[in-house]
């Protein structure tokens, strides 16, 4: 650790005791007896059985436990305060996960952003490492959304605050060194985490970070889509989501059928219209943040050419025309609404479309209902940014080269240490450090080892023998960001 912490339960055993009471129904918690259980997977520090020490922290409930070989899985419950600077104005139950393999190894803080996954999945540092990971679902993604939902109570700051006091909570039994990582709007939460939190970490691995500086400035965007890929895929592509807005009156009477067909409405986008459109805009970008450049030949060549059914099919796999109905964006409305407040929200310019869009690049607060108020608030992201420049230690970014979202990256300044940004050739939005350059990857993997303190004498000797701990599992450590974000839709 940076800096030896005391008072590990403090704050979390007055709220956490106050607010057992509000764990959801039928969950096992301290308070009850403890039933036969498995024996542990290896040797503990303790004897005691690592759920009995789980759920002995005050506020932990269990919601279930399931097996997977050489771990031990738990899906859990642990009470925060809605307010982080008014502890006593009430609680919800945030949920998280954790896969167990032994408290004598490292930690990893895995924060997608969004939603907690309830199946066992393991990240890349975890892999690297062959650590324990702990999962946490963000607040305000149902259900650990405060009931009722002061929505003033979302930014970055009062999350960064739930995974502080998780920490705090675990850090007891998990005694090893910790690292925190995630992809997309993961790697936000983990660096927005780092800057408020500066001491709990022992290294930071961000993945495809987005970093929205000035929200009004978005010209690298539109360099990023003049140049991404080759010309031949962008000419495709454009002449598609062209096509899209030309046939407008046919296709949107198949969008009506489609609609009415799966019950979709559109009462916070507002119209059907606007629906159509903003799936339509997302389609270049949606592109190249979820495929590569191969995946062109599937794009049809001659759009003009093309039919009716060939168009509506080539935007709706890669758009998805159900984003923008209500029963599309309904579980997003906390990303939205970050979005419009502090986080910040592409606007580019597609030259291409010439005079076809009605909207343009619509922004967030079109994708939030309009009794949830919002206001934006400029310096935010102008913090984070500045923190990170000058106060960089042991953090590491990835991106990949054809993803849109890396077009405004985090940078390192002077002020940064042992701190690290790479770029995965011809990767998208799911560019990994196996996805780097042989140099590259060896002396990210040397990092993120040292930083967890398992990095091997070899590996210590000469960083180009780094590889990860743990060989690959293909259920673990495969992960699908197109089907754990939405199909398509412009999120990070």
């Amino acid at each position: 650790m940076r800096k030896a912490l005391t008072g590990v339960l403090s704050l979390a055993v007055l709220i956490g005791t106050a607010g057992a009471t509000g764990a959801s129904a039928g969950a096992a918690t301290a308070a009850e007896p403890a039933a036969t259980r498995s024996s542990t997977i290896s040797s503990e520090a303790s004897s005691e059985d690592i759920r009995d020490r789980l759920l002995a922290i005050p506020g932990m409930s269990l919601i279930q436990e399931k097996p997977y070989p050489g771990y031990r899985y738990f899906v859990l419950n642990y009470t925060q305060p809605v307010d982080h600077r008014r502890p006593s104005q009430g609680t919800f139950q945030q949920r998280l996960t954790l896969l167990h393999k032994d408290t004598s190894r490292p930690t990893v803080f895995f924060t997608s952003g969004y939603n907690v996954s309830t199946n066992p999945s393991r990240s890349e540092p975890t892999q690297i490492v062959d650590g324990n990971q702990v999962s946490l679902e963000y607040r305000f993604f149902t259900p650990s959304r405060p009931a009722p939902a002061d929505w003033s109570k979302l930014d970055i700051w009062q999350a960064a605050s739930d995974q502080h006091r998780v920490f705090k909570a675990l850090k007891g039994i998990y005694s090893k060194k910790w690292l925190t990582t995630g992809g997309s709007k993961g790697g936000m939460t983990a660096t927005y985490f780092e800057r408020f939190y500066p001491k709990d970490m022992d290294g930071v691995v961000a993945y495809v970070a987005p970093n929205d500086v000035v929200n009004k400035e978005d010209s690298a965007y539109d360099r990023f889509f003049a140049n991404v890929g080759t010309k031949d895929c962008r000419d495709r592509l454009a002449g598609v989501q062209r096509e899209a807005l030309v046939r407008r009156e046919p296709l949107e009477k198949k969008f009506e059928a489609f609609a009415a067909e799966n019950g979709y409405t559109f009462n916070t986008v507002g119209t059907l219209d606007k629906a159509y459109e903003a799936v339509v805009m997302d389609y270049v970008w949606a592109f190249w943040q979820y495929s590569l450049v191969a995946d062109c030949e599937a794009v049809p060549a001659d759009a003009a050419a093309a039919s009716d059914e060939e168009i509506w099919d080539s935007v709706d796999s890669i758009s998805g025309f159900a984003a923008y109905a209500d029963q599309g964006l309904s579980n997003y409305t906390p990303y939205y609404y970050q979005a419009g407040t502090q986080l910040g929200a592409p606007d580019i310019k597609q030259p291409w479309l010439g005079d076809l869009s009605r909207y343009g690049y619509q922004p967030p607060r079109n994708f939030v209902p309009r009794d949830i108020p919002m206001t934006f608030q400029p310096s935010a992201m102008r913090d984070v940014d500045s923190w990170v420049r000058h106060n960089a230690d042991r953090m590491m970014y990835v991106y990949g080269e054809n993803d849109p979202w890396g077009a405004e990256p985090f940078r390192l300044g002077a002020g940064a240490r042992d701190s690290y940004v790479y770029t995965a050739p011809g990767a998208n939005h799911g560019a990994k450090v196996s996805a780097l350059l042989a140099d590259e990857k060896a002396e990210a993997v040397a990092a993120i080892l040292r930083w967890a303190g398992v990095a091997p004498a070899a590996v210590q000797a000469d960083p180009s023998k780094a590889k990860p701990l743990a060989p690959y599992d293909a259920r673990l450590d495969k992960r699908d960001m197109k089907t754990e974000r939405g199909q398509g839709t412009l999120r990070p």
